[in-house]
């Protein structure tokens, strides 16, 4: 027997939230205030659909719910709802509630908080698993900058992984290789940039420059800062 499972979200404020879908592009099918707030949008095939009891006034910190959405491709997507969001609210929203994500190319994936705290998670189909961290093979602070992956992606907390990685280096200041140190500090660039801290950024950027690299390690290391000069960028567009 086939069946639908239809992911209901809350509805929060729903008119201010369907009006927030309408910015990125999504066409709103269904309202309803009463006896209860439901709501319905819809775009490119597929609907997100919202609920809330009348006398449940919790707000949008104390929720936790969404849903994911595959699509074939996701790059023009982020860059269009960056460009909706920039015109709606005079630039991007990186941070606090509602937000997008930063994408880095190759992630595969960027996620959309809206008014009601909702995360809609957009991932491209048939994408190469990524790896997010977690890695028992590795050691030292190849290790810890693994495990920061996972505050950083999975769990969007840019204050512990940044906590963690500045932690390991003092840890293994000894022990571990200037090319690991770089590659730990180019993860604090790319965290202070997001973070909106481009003193904290620059500072990363000297420890590495002072660092004893080799001709191939510093061209390693570049492509890696290339994604801290690409998410700048693109919180400078939303200015």
């Amino acid at each position: 027997m086939d069946g639908t499972a239809v992911p209901v979200m809350w509805a929060g404020d729903l008119a201010e939230v369907l009006d927030f879908y309408r910015t990125l592009g999504y066409e709103v099918t269904y309202e309803q205030a009463s006896p209860y707030m439901y709501g319905s949008v819809a775009r490119s095939g597929y609907d997100l659909n919202f609920f809330r009891a009348l006398n449940d006034k919790r707000p949008a910190e104390e929720r936790d719910a969404g849903c994911l959405v595959f699509l074939d491709e996701i790059e023009d997507l982020h860059r269009d709802f960056s460009a909706a969001l920039k015109a709606r609210f005079g630039r991007v929203p990186a941070r606090g509630i509602p937000r997008i994500t930063r994408y880095r190319s190759g992630q595969g994936r960027f996620t959309v908080v809206d008014p009601a705290g909702n995360s809609v998670t957009y991932l491209k189909r048939d994408a190469p698993d990524v790896e997010y961290g977690g890695s028992r093979k590795l050691e030292g602070l190849q290790r810890i900058i693994d495990n920061a992956s996972i505050l950083r992606f999975s769990k969007q907390d840019d204050e512990a992984a940044r906590k963690t990685l500045e932690s390991g280096l003092r840890r293994f200041a000894a022990t571990a290789t200037p090319l690991d140190k770089a590659h730990a500090m180019a993860d604090l660039v790319e965290l202070a940039v997001a973070m909106e801290d481009p003193a904290r950024a620059a500072e990363w950027r000297s420890e590495i420059a002072a660092l004893d690299l080799s001709t191939e390690d510093r061209a390693e290391i570049a492509e890696h800062l290339q994604i801290a000069s690409d998410l700048q960028e693109w919180l400078a567009d939303s200015e």
